[in-house]
Formats: structure tokens, C-alpha cells, sequence
């Protein structure tokens, strides 16, 4: 099969398909026995991120087992930070920890963009696993952090649940947090530009806590550097399509993909799909957008709402997905009945 050919890389291109396109979010994960396997032999999380085998087999393990239409690289969000000289560790059951960026010298402590690579080869080489193992007909996305959300883990050094120390540094020390914004973006941009020159076909914008933004924030901080990451890999890589997920953003969904050149915006499910076909869709592709609770407790509701989801995306470019993460407390087999569900 040609790239062209391939179901994800024709939606994404403005295709209508009879049947849209599947894959999840997170869909390499705790949820599957042989995931957890496969990061048990790692030793701990971060050792399986730069573990190019292994974290190309924990990518493999869902399309082997459900057949999905795209594969998403196995990462985290925090290996960019890392990579530019911010400590970064796990703690088991409560999730990451990084050190702090809370003024100037500790920004000036980080590393310089040109320096990246040196931590971040092996990710590249498991893009390069991916794209050689993975079957024909599979696209493989390659994802970062957006910045704004790679920042307010980067000042807090954890998730907090309004982000509110990255606020506090935007609101009394603009300097610094401008700076190290500007930082983040343009390692974004050779990240992800590093991981399509290994073979990622679609690469991924995740702004998790884009919601947090209100107004000229949400513009300057979430919707800006959308635009200019976008701008730079399209000039780099103009045959290569952007996904943006600017999460929660309500009606600042409306207009995103025009306002910032992304080939499709993912939806999360605080939006409902047909308030989103009517104003998001008119643009171009959108990913989305079935809440990922429906993943645990399965059952008819589930099928009901994957096919409501696919009826009311049908007029246009529509990639079906979660509205976030699918969790760890998930049933296998529900994946498997929504596949069912979307595919007849």
C-alpha cells in the first residue's frame, strides 16, 4: 500500500472515507497485559521510553492485537524537557517529576535546541524500528508536547490540576516565561522534524492543558506556538500532516486548524460531535472524539455513542478516536467492541 493509499493519510488530506479511520490515544499502555509485561523487563518507565526495541514492540503490541490504522510512537511528553537539561524521574503511583524553572537562572541552567539529540537518538531510532516493522497499511505518528503544556510541568515540576505555578510565572515574571516558551518551541520543532527525517508520517501536537488558557492567553500561548511549530515542519516537511489537540478548548476550537495550518484538530469529548461538525469540521479533518470512560464500562452504550460519533462526523475528514487518553483501568475487549462498532 502507498502512502497515499493509506486510510489515516486520506482523511487527513480532506477524504471523506465510508468507514473513518481508527487508533486511540495512549493506546500502547497499562491497560494491556503484555504492555505491562514488556515494561516489567524494561525495569521502569523511562528505561522503556529509551529503549528503541522495546519501546517499538509496547507500539507494535495494539495493532498486532486490534489492527488499528495508525501506530503513535512510544514517548513521553517529558523526554523534551529532559532533553534540555531539566531532571526528570518517575515516582511510582503518583507520575512525574522534573526540577523547577522558576526565573532566570534556572532558565539560564537549561540546555541549548542544538544539543537535544543527544538524549533524544534513541527515540529517533525506535521511529526508525517503526517505520520498517510496522505493516504496510499502518501510518505512524510521531507526537510532542505542545509548549505551553511542557512548560507548566517544566515551572510546577509535576502535573498540578490548574496550572497554576505556570500562570503565576506568566503573570509576574512575563521574561522568563516567554523565554523559556520560545525555548520549548523550538526544540518542538527539531523533535518532531528529527522524528519525520526517521519516518513519522503524521506527527502529533498534544496541548493537554490548553483548557487552562482563557482568551488572549489561549491565542498567545497555546494557538501562537501551534502556528509556528506548524509553519516550520511545513516548510521543512511540506508532504507531512499536523494534528493539533489544543484540549478543552471550547469554542477555541473553531477556526484553530485555519488559524494555525494544522491538517486536523482532535476534539476531547467536552465538545459534542455534532456542535464540533457543524463548527470545526467546515475547516478540514477532525480526530475524535468518544469518551474514554466508555472504554471501562462498555456495554450498549458504548456502541451506541462510537456509532453516533461516526454518523455525525460522516459528512467530512474525520479520524475516530478518544477525547483523551484511554486509561489504564480499561477492558481490552471494549476496544474491541468499539472497533467493531466503527467498522460494521
Amino acid at each position: 500500500m502507498t502512502p497515499s493509499q493509506k486510510p489515516i493519510l486520506r482523511a487527513l488530506n480532506g477524504e471523506v472515507l465510508p468507514v473513518p479511520p481508527v487508533w486511540m490515544m495512549r493506546q500502547a499502555g497499562r491497560y494491556l497485559p503484555e504492555y505491562r509485561a514488556t515494561r516489567a523487563q524494561a525495569g521502569d518507565f523511562l528505561s522503556l521510553c529509551y529503549n528503541p526495541e522495546l519501546a517499538a514492540e509496547v507500539t507494535l503490541q495494539p495493532i498486532r492485537r486490534y489492527g488499528f490504522d495508525a501506530a503513535i510512537l512510544f514517548a513521553d511528553i517529558l523526554l523534551l524537557p529532559q532533553a534540555l537539561g531539566a531532571d526528570l524521574w518517575f515516582v511510582t503511583g503518583e507520575g512525574p517529576r522534573l526540577s523547577t524553572i522558576t526565573g532566570p537562572d534556572d532558565l539560564a541552567r537549561l540546555k541549548p535546541v542544538d544539543e537535544i539529540d543527544a538524549v533524544l537518538n534513541p527515540v529517533y531510532e525506535t521511529v526508525r524500528i517503526l517505520s520498517r516493522e510496522l505493516p504496510r497499511e499502518v501510518t505512524l505518528i510521531g507526537f510532542a508536547g505542545a509548549p505551553w503544556t511542557v512548560a507548566t510541568y517544566m515551572i510546577a515540576g509535576r502535573g498540578t490540576p490548574d496550572q497554576a505555578p505556570a500562570h503565576k510565572l506568566m503573570q509576574e515574571d512575563p521574561a522568563t516565561f516567554d523565554a523559556l516558551m520560545a525555548r520549548i518551541t523550538a526544540g518542538t520543532i527539531e523533535y518532531l522534524s528529527r522524528q519525520i527525517e526517521a519516518g513519522a508520517e503524521v506527527v502529533k501536537l498534544f496541548d493537554s492543558w490548553a483548557g487552562s488558557l482563557k482568551g488572549d492567553a489561549f491565542r498567545k500561548y497555546s494557538l501562537e506556538p501551534a502556528r509556528e511549530i506548524i509553519a516550520a515542519l511545513k516548510i521543512r516537511h511540506p508532504g507531512t500532516p499536523v494534528i493539533a489537540f489544543p484540549r478543552e478548548a471550547g469554542q477555541g476550537y473553531v477556526g484553530f486548524a485555519r488559524a494555525t495550518g494544522a491538517d486536523c484538530v482532535a476534539l476531547d469529548n467536552s465538545v459534542t460531535p455534532e456542535w464540533a461538525a457543524e463548527h470545526v469540521q467546515v475547516d478540514g479533518c477532525v480526530q475524535g472524539n468518544l469518551a474514554s470512560h466508555h472504554m471501562v464500562t462498555g456495554g450498549q452504550a458504548l456502541v451506541d455513542e462510537t456509532k453516533r460519533i461516526v454518523r455525525a462526523f460522516s459528512k467530512g475528514p474525520h479520524i475516530f478516536n478518544l477525547g483523551h487518553g484511554i486509561t489504564p483501568d480499561a477492558d481490552p475487549d471494549n476496544v474491541q467492541r468499539m472497533i467493531d462498532a466503527i467498522r460494521g
